[in-house]
């Protein structure tokens, strides 16, 4: 599984310009609900190709009064609680502060693996000032600048060092899949529905994570382990933020698992923070089966499966081709079938097709729609294969590589999409020059 790293520290101290440098893009997933910290971002990074999770959260306040300033000391709590280490940003230019101090401490207490990155070292001439922050009793004390990227690299080195690269990590052959979603959707009732009356569990034993069991499933000719992000701790710090705890749960089931079994709200909407879940799942290449829980409460006027499907489907464009299934966990309508789904998907995450066949298929059809001329170059495609990996990505070879813009990309992904079935797993597509 890929690590999870929190950047944590005291207000304006540079950790969301840190943040879009580390993912190398002004891109923060925000959810705009009332009484949630618009600082709270997570998204996937790599540092030479080792993958892993960042959460930024926002300025940590020891004693502030403010409501809005206890949410986000939550959601550091939190942070802090589910990630394997840290990075703790503080400002060359100020020093070390009071507030510096606390949040050492607290990180201290912690046990987590902490990296001191001091923000704001512009000039080489400012690299000596950083050495103050060596008091605060960390070892890795890194001078950087979040604006220009100087010194990120040698942070980031130190990060990574005992990171696995993505085809390092273990694999096997029973299939992984997270059950994830908004609290009160319907996941206890999924799990509890599959293995409280079931009956069925093989063995239980401590999952990767700290607070999730991961239970192996054995019946009806399908097995699987089935990672559970249902089980939310009744911890003081969470009950006023149950949301962020469960995305951050959320984002470690998805580190682990295969296929992610995103269970959503009938009598809700596909919200900003299920469409969070979905991308995270999406960039992760993992599979994705969506179930629509509590069909059973929606209305006769708006029952409608048709017109649900259809509105979800425009709301993840362009990756649409996944699973939609609805179920009732209180009447157990279709949970089997929804298993079979993510089985389905799984298999489709590990189809692997023949070179020949694949160009046999995809020449002919590259042939009558080639790519379309850019700054009157034409990209002639050679041939194209599949490369070896855990999840479904294609290279097409050509003369002119840097020229296949993302809409031809697309159009190639769909005509694959069309020939094989890859439901429910994102495709990657390459282009390299011959």
């Amino acid at each position: 599984m890929n690590k999870i790293v929190a950047i944590v520290g005291r207000p304006n101290v540079g950790k969301s310009t840190f943040f879009n440098r580390l993912i190398k893009k002004n891109e923060a997933i925000v959810d705009s609900e009332s009484g949630v910290t618009r600082d709270r971002h997570y998204s996937i990074s790599d540092w030479n190709g080792k993958f892993f999770t960042l959460i930024d959260t926002g300025g940590y306040v020891i004693g502030g009064d403010d409501s809005y300033e206890k949410e986000i000391d939550n959601q550091v709590m939190i942070a802090l609680d589910e990630c394997d280490k840290v990075i703790f940003v503080v400002d060359v230019n100020d020093g070390i502060t009071s507030l510096d101090k606390d949040i050492s401490k607290l990180l201290h207490k912690s046990n987590k693996t902490v990296i001191v990155a001091v923000n704001k070292v512009d000039k080489t001439t400012m690299v000596n000032d950083s050495l103050e922050f060596f008091n605060l009793g960390f070892e890795k004390v890194f001078g950087i600048s979040a604006i220009n990227g100087s010194g990120t690299g040698d942070l980031l080195d130190e990060l990574v060092i005992d990171f696995e690269m993505e085809d390092e990590q273990e694999k096997d052959n029973i299939p992984s899949f997270a059950v994830v979603g908004r609290p009160n959707a319907g996941k206890s009732s999924f799990i509890n529905t599959l293995i409280g009356e079931e009956r069925n569990i093989v063995k239980d034993e401590p999952g990767t994570t700290r607070d999730s069991i991961d239970t192996y499933y054995n019946k009806f000719d399908l097995e699987f382990k089935l990672i559970d992000t249902a089980g939310i701790r009744k911890k003081s710090k969470i009950n006023n933020d149950l949301e962020f705890y469960s995305v951050v749960r959320s984002i470690k089931a998805i580190e682990n698992c295969d296929v992610c079994l995103l269970i959503m709200d009938a009598t809700r909407s596909f919200d900003t923070q299920i469409k969070n879940i979905f991308w995270l799942a999406h960039r992760r290449n993992k599979g994705i089966v969506i179930l629509i829980n509590k069909w059973d409460l929606v209305t006769a006027e708006n029952k409608s499966t048709t017109q649900f499907e259809k509105k979800i489907r425009e709301e993840i464009k362009p990756f649409s081709d996944v699973h939609i299934i609805f179920i009732s966990c209180l009447k157990k309508q279709r949970i089997l079938k929804s298993l079979k789904l993510a089985v389905n998907t799984y298999e489709n995450r590990k189809r692997k097709i023949k070179t020949s066949q694949l160009n046999n298929d995809l020449l002919p059809i590259i042939s009558k729609n080639p790519p379309p001329s850019n700054k009157g170059k034409f990209v002639k495609i050679k041939y194209c294969s599949q490369i070896p990996s855990h999840y479904p990505q294609f290279v097409f070879t050509s003369s002119l590589p840097q020229y296949m813009k993302e809409p031809y990309k697309r159009f190639l992904e769909n005509k694959i999409r069309d020939l094989y079935d890859f439901t429910g797993s994102p495709i990657n597509i390459y282009s390299r020059k011959k």
